[in-house]
């Protein structure tokens, strides 16, 4: 099976997060510059336009379409009601009527005397837009939406499925290379975002979804029960408009068989019982989008804005994660960065990097076969 990584997954514990918040189309933004906001609260509201309705009154009626105006029980701007009478033909001395009824409610838009048709236009669809994370309003974009500040605990993975979701973190693995089944997940686990381990079977993921629960994050699944799950195969790597998935599934390290990473593991360990924005959505091509699991630290109002601009480089004592064998998963500590290439087993002259592993042992890979952990 083949297996895709993106470079420079975050796991943090502190870091500065910033999400825009916008609407699709002008509205109207509910809170202002400085505002604390939690992440379910809305920041922003529109009305979407309503659905299109095409009434062939001419047909309807049997009637030529210069005649429809003469037949109607309605005009343009007029607002009508479900099963509302919009054109009635009466005939053979009033005993037999025809009429044409409306299926909604709504305003009339337009007739035509050349179609017989009328336009129906449903009415507006309020649009709300929620803060997805607790944290400050730091700007306000007039009419169109806001951004927003947040310090805490940010996990990046690999790829996932499902849009926004919000719950308390549940860990059910006792280690990063459990394997999480049905029978671990509980009605307790209703609203929560489940820590699952090593892997998990379409059948865990679908006792996740029958419970309730918000998110489910693993190590790794297979990407035929991911298909199974979509009802289609993915093909490019854009996710996050599944609206149909009640449960959000994000992996931190691919597909297949894989251990949840140590660190990965432990920081989300650390904040069982805390309550987590996560997000299926995952781009990898025209602009890199990662699924993501945030705790924002709601202790302390006070965020360090200096902070918002560090990134891990890659450098002596930096975390690197092994993406080829025979060290394919594993964590370690870049040790040296030698300037002139060199030759490989394969034979091939590319740069090269030093690491240690976890048990102390030192090897030389090819920069290519690492990819760096941003903290």
């Amino acid at each position: 099976m083949a297996h895709a990584y993106t470079p420079g997954l975050r796991v943090s514990e502190q870091a500065i997060i910033t999400k825009q918040r916008m609407l699709p189309i002008l509205g109207q933004v509910t809170v202002k510059r400085g505002d604390i906001v939690s992440a379910t609260q809305v920041v922003a509201v529109t009305h979407l336009p309503g659905n299109v309705q095409l009434i062939n009154i001419a047909h309807q009626l049997g009637i030529e379409p210069s005649e429809v105006h003469g037949r109607l029980r309605v005009k343009i701007g007029d607002n009508v009601s479900e099963g509302q009478v919009l054109a009635e033909n009466v005939g053979l001395f009033g005993l037999i009527r025809t009429q044409v009824t409306s299926k909604s409610s709504g305003t009339i838009e337009s007739i035509s005397a050349v179609t017989g048709q009328l336009i129906l236009r449903e009415p507006p669809k309020p649009l709300e837009v929620n803060s997805y994370i607790t944290g400050i309003v730091t700007k306000v974009y007039d009419m169109e939406g806001v951004e927003i500040m947040t310090e805490g605990a940010l996990i990046q993975g690999i790829i996932g499925v499902g849009g926004e979701r919000h719950g308390r973190i549940k860990n059910l693995a006792h280690s990063p290379d459990a394997e999480l089944k049905p029978g671990d997940i509980g009605e307790d686990c209703a609203g929560c975002v489940i820590i699952g381990g090593r892997r998990a079977s379409l059948e865990t993921y679908r006792r996740a979804e029958a419970v309730g629960a918000s998110g489910l994050v693993v190590g790794s699944f297979n990407d035929s029960d991911l298909g199974a799950i979509l009802g289609y195969d993915l093909g490019i790597a854009i996710t996050g408009g599944e609206n149909h998935l009640k449960t959000t599934l994000i992996m931190t390290e691919g597909f297949g068989d894989l251990t949840m990473a140590q660190r990965t593991y432990e920081l989300l360990a650390s904040l069982e019982g805390k309550e987590a924005s996560i997000s299926g959505a995952t781009q990898i091509r025209a602009g890199v989008i990662r699924p993501e699991i945030i705790v924002a630290n709601t202790d302390d109002t006070e965020i360090d804005e200096s902070k918002s601009d560090s990134t891990t480089e890659t450098a002596i004592g930096a975390k690197v994660r092994i993406i080829r064998q025979p060290f394919f998963g594993e964590i370690a500590t870049i040790a040296a960065l030698p300037s002139e290439p060199q030759v490989v087993e394969s034979g091939a002259v590319v740069r090269v990097m030093e690491v240690t592993l976890a048990n102390g042992n030192k090897h030389v890979l090819p920069r290519a076969n690492v990819e760096l952990i941003e903290e």
